[in-house]
């Protein structure tokens, strides 16, 4: 995490927005906070994706301390992804980012297309 650091901005909120950054991080933190997830179920969670990128993301988020994977002793071994305590300290932000979404898409009138801020991510 040393090396990370020294490339990050020294600007608190762009500091925030660089780790943050990428198409897919906050949703995989936000699916993480309702538990571990092996990569297959978070690829399922997020179709959208390559297995390459959500490996990228998931590899910085854990370089960044967001997210720890754990090596179960398993043949075939067994990878689970899991929040660290410092990505947990992102669920207020994300919940209102969340909410801000439901906000705007109702200002744009486009609330029906919306999917619902599930609370067992934040719960």
């Amino acid at each position: 995490m040393a090396e990370a650091i020294k490339q990050l901005p020294t600007l608190p909120a762009e500091r925030a927005l660089k780790v943050l950054s990428g198409r897919w991080k906050a949703i995989i933190l936000y699916h993480l906070f309702a538990g571990p997830r092996r990569l297959s179920q978070l690829k399922r969670k997020l179709p959208d994706t390559s297995q390459k990128v959500l490996i990228q993301q998931l590899r910085e988020l854990e370089e960044h301390g967001l997210v720890a994977r754990e090596i179960f002793p398993e043949m075939p071994p067994r990878v689970e992804y899991s929040v660290t305590a410092l990505g947990r300290s992102l669920k207020p932000l994300l919940r209102a980012l969340c909410e801000w979404g439901q906000r705007h898409a109702a200002e744009a009138n486009e609330l029906e297309r919306m999917g619902e801020c599930e609370e067992s991510a934040f719960g």
